[in-house]
């Protein structure tokens, strides 16, 4: 299995993040951490799609699940079969975000791996004006940032009346403590790390945009 992971993952990230900085990214490392990024983020876009429309169709399905855990409260078997033919009639898995975390987290680990790693023969700066093998608290702080916003922008807007679910609850405490957790993971980090991060972050935050523009829910 590593070497699987290291053939047909980690390595092919390795050389591209090389081909990068020795072609288009001026010899500047940052500049190739980010092209190689937004280079991931455009091969991953079709599955950010698909789990992005079955959470916005999760939640417009909020006020019919929540009257199924009503009519259904004593018999939690007739509750769980009513709501798995909703999702069904609807086609939507309510376990897709699991999915894209399992199918992110190889690659997530690969990159991690290359940008902590040695690099033969490049200068670890970006713009000439940070050093990337070390921490940085200004990477730290705009890291923080563009997830805080990463996470507002995610969040469905509240049906007027109707009260919040206890997920919904959840992931409006997320837009806070997500940040938080950023600050603390990225603070003992290389400064590499964090400008990965940012990118993903702002990619993020731009193909948000796009999906709640062109993805329309009628049920």
């Amino acid at each position: 299995m590593s070497t699987l992971f290291h053939n047909f993952i980690y390595q092919p990230l390795y050389e591209t993040l090389l081909f990068l900085y020795s072609t288009v990214a001026f010899q500047d490392l940052g500049i190739a951490i980010i092209l190689l990024t937004i280079l991931v983020r455009i091969v991953l876009f079709p599955l950010f799609y698909k789990s992005s429309k079955n959470q916005m169709i999760l939640q417009k399905l909020q006020p019919a699940l929540q009257k199924i855990q009503q009519d259904h409260k004593h018999d939690k078997e007739k509750q769980a079969q009513a709501m798995m033919e909703l999702y069904k009639t609807h086609q939507v898995n309510p376990f897709s975000s699991f999915l894209m975390l399992f199918i992110q987290l190889p690659i997530l680990i690969a990159l991690y791996q290359v940008f902590l790693g040695s690099l033969p023969n490049i200068h670890s700066s970006f713009l000439g004006l940070i050093n990337l093998q070390d921490r940085n608290i200004i990477i730290v702080g705009l890291a923080a940032i563009t997830q805080y916003f990463q996470g507002s922008l995610a969040l469905p807007k509240p049906t007027p009346g109707q009260a919040l679910s206890t997920a919904e609850k959840v992931g409006r405490q997320m837009v806070f403590l997500g940040p938080a957790l950023t600050v603390l993971i990225l603070s003992s980090l290389p400064a590499a790390v964090g400008l990965y991060w940012i990118t993903t972050s702002v990619f993020s935050i731009f193909q948000q945009i796009y999906i709640n523009k062109t993805v329309k829910v009628n049920l």
